[in-house]
């Protein structure tokens, strides 16, 4: 068993196609019409382009919301990415306007950093030291 799809919640899917891809660099997977608006909308890392997709997936259920803003009020990411180096990926993306809620923390075996995806989501980033 693999993890072959996984989700994040996203507020606006075209907004999120666009930070996700031009800004964090991941690539587009599927991009199929739904109706409605909405879209089967996925993403690959460049160097797995055949790994886990993530799906942006439109806040359309009424449970969605209450659960994203709780999780940002407690300042809890929605999920994570592994990155090479945490404090490289911090300064590119700070170079790019994205805005951090924790700057790189070193967390004995692990670094991690959180920022905004502009969607309505905490995203943590992090790389093992061990």
């Amino acid at each position: 068993m693999r993890i072959n799809l996984t989700n994040v919640l996203v507020d606006d899917q075209e907004k999120a196609r666009r930070f996700y891809t031009e800004v964090l660099g991941f690539v587009p997977k599927h991009d199929v019409p739904l109706g409605g608006g909405a879209r089967w909308l996925t993403v690959v890392s460049p160097q797995d382009p055949d790994g886990t997709e993530l799906l942006l997936e439109p806040t359309g259920h009424p449970a969605a919301k209450p659960y994203k803003d709780a999780l940002v009020a407690d300042g809890i990411p929605y999920t994570s990415f592994a990155v090479d180096d945490v404090k490289a990926e911090y300064v590119r993306l700070r170079e790019l306007g994205v805005r951090f809620t924790q700057e790189p923390t070193d967390m004995g075996t692990v670094v991690t950093a959180v920022f905004d995806d502009t969607c309505g989501n905490l995203i943590q980033i992090a790389h093992q030291t061990s």
